[in-house]
């Protein structure tokens, strides 16, 4: 059975923690629908109606585009061991770009300063609902641990080639919508 909250409280937070993985999802009236998975590493619940993610580089940049053209946005964390639950925070996002000093404020008080490479902006949500769910049918998996993969992608690429690959993959979505990302 669906519950539904103004906001996160302390028992939320700790189910969040104990994740190691969630999906966003976004999309504007008239694009596709995004969904993309990452580590939970990244992410930080800065309130009790606000988390934000260090997104790091991927093949695309949907989540940019959508948040420029619409807002709205969906974290989702599905328990996948110990107890089932389903849990949703909806909102409006915002992407902060790497040249703001929005940017270095959150790196800091949130990251301990440490900006991994490849990191290309950071992702704000501030919701106004959280939704959590039985969880039932979602199977039991074991965690092993993080891919290297990424880190070791962007080691080979190095800053100037990440910053090639940007505006090669990551100024517009697969609808052509501008991902802001060099807006300054």
């Amino acid at each position: 059975m669906a519950k539904q909250f103004s906001s996160i409280d302390d028992r939320l937070r700790d189910f969040i923690a104990r994740q190691h993985i969630f999906f966003t999802a976004s999309a504007t009236a008239d694009s596709r629908v995004n969904v993309s998975p990452r580590e939970t590493l990244c992410l930080r619940i800065i309130s009790p109606n606000a988390a934000i993610y260090l997104d790091r580089t991927g093949s695309g940049n949907e989540t940019s585009a959508h948040m420029k053209a619409d807002g709205r946005m969906t974290i989702m964390f599905c328990a996948v061991e110990g107890p089932p639950m389903i849990l949703r925070l909806y909102g409006r996002g915002r992407i902060i770009h790497r040249s703001a000093p929005e940017y270095r404020e959150l790196l800091h008080d949130h990251y301990a300063g440490e900006e991994p490479l490849g990191a290309r902006q950071i992702v704000r949500l501030d919701f106004d609902l959280v939704q959590t769910s039985c969880g039932f049918g979602v199977p039991l998996f074991s965690y092993e641990g993080e891919r290297p993969s990424l880190d070791q992608w962007a080691k080979a690429k190095g800053p100037d080639g990440i910053e090639e690959y940007w505006h090669e993959k990551n100024s517009v979505s697969m609808d052509g919508l501008p991902t802001g990302m060099f807006d300054g």
